[in-house]
């Protein structure tokens, strides 16, 4: 009989070949087995990306029940944070982001900067209908912002950068 691991590793398998439908039933009998398999929710999120018809709130239920269960997995974080930007949920995409750079200062140079990117590329389109100067404004002001953030400087230092 197989373990736990095994049906996880034939999941993982199933979602490296595209078979995403197989992969997120696959990934459902590990979760109705173990339902505290953090890295089931998260495979069946990510396999969820490539099957038809599976909601966006469906898919970000699934990464968070995986950050839930494994709260300092900053893989499982930032993929949370960055579903939420490409959905347009900007606010949760920030707040995950952050969460990213408290979990792996090391790298929080990258989180700020993704989150920058992902702000500045997806709020123009998901805003369309509201974006006027006033917002466009704010989006490069918060964008920025973070990118400074990334690069771990402030306002000032940038301005005497750049009058240089």
């Amino acid at each position: 009989m197989a373990t736990i691991e095994d049906e996880l590793v034939k999941a993982q398998i199933l979602l490296a070949e595209f078979e995403h439908e197989k992969a997120r039933k696959k990934f459902n009998e590990v979760i109705k087995k173990d339902p505290k398999n953090a890295k089931a929710y998260f495979g069946k999120a990510e396999a969820s990306l490539g099957a038809h018809k599976v909601k966006a709130e469906v898919i970000q239920e699934l990464y968070m029940k995986a950050v839930e269960l494994d709260p300092d997995e900053v893989y499982y974080v930032t993929s949370l944070a960055s579903f939420c930007a490409e959905i347009g949920r900007f606010n949760e995409a920030e707040e995950y982001y952050n969460k990213a750079t408290e979990l792996d200062e090391d790298n929080a140079g990258m989180y700020f900067s993704e989150f920058a990117m992902a702000y500045f590329t997806r709020a123009p389109i998901v805003m369309e209908k509201f974006l006027d100067d006033t917002t466009w404004r704010m989006i490069k002001k918060k964008s920025l912002t973070y990118m400074l953030k990334a690069l771990d400087m402030d306002e000032k230092e940038a301005m005497g950068l750049l009058s240089d």
